[in-house]
């Protein structure tokens, strides 16, 4: 397996599989029906316009075995410092590793960028992914109760918080 950087024209139709597949199977996405494959080229220009990375695993054949990226928090100039982020693993792949190496190539990314928080939006019954983001240090910061509604039910989710040591020298403005 290698770390690499995630573009459009590579890896496009392979995070849209990965996502398409939560939507419809999970709720890790609180998304009703499948993206549409022009759909990847705004949020590629979005995460490349934010500075945001798009970090995929591959394995030796190429294949995209799952992704992590962030992206805004909030639209506001104070949450600078903050990011939301996510980490979605082709169902092939789940369980061998692959959430925790990516998250911690993830976290590694958010200190270089100088950020200070990093949030996951998590549905309160994933209870794999709130594992994995305990193991790495993120903490329950709040919930909120039947937030949304999705396979005839109503949907818990927790924002899951890891605050890191940067910046530095943080700055208002």
């Amino acid at each position: 397996m290698q770390f690499v950087a995630c573009t459009y024209e590579d890896h496009a139709s392979a995070i849209l599989e990965i996502l398409n597949e939560a939507i419809v199977h999970s709720t890790a996405l609180y998304d009703y029906h499948p993206r549409p494959a022009e759909s990847m080229a705004g949020w590629f220009e979005a995460k490349r316009k934010g500075n945001f990375p798009v970090i995929g695993a591959v394995n030796a054949d190429g294949q995209l075995m799952g992704f992590a990226t962030y992206g805004t928090f909030r639209p506001f100039p104070a949450y600078k410092y903050t990011v939301e982020h996510s980490v979605y693993i082709h169902t092939e792949h789940r369980g061998k590793g692959l959430g925790m190496a990516l998250m911690m190539q993830l976290i590694a990314m958010a200190k270089q960028q100088d950020l200070h928080v990093m949030v996951g939006c998590i549905d309160l019954s994933n209870q794999g992914s709130i594992q994995l983001h305990e193991k790495l240090g993120f903490h329950l910061a709040g919930s909120i109760k039947q937030a949304a509604y999705k396979f005839d039910r109503w949907l818990d989710f927790g924002f899951f918080q890891l605050t890191l040591e940067t910046p530095t020298n943080p700055v208002d403005g």
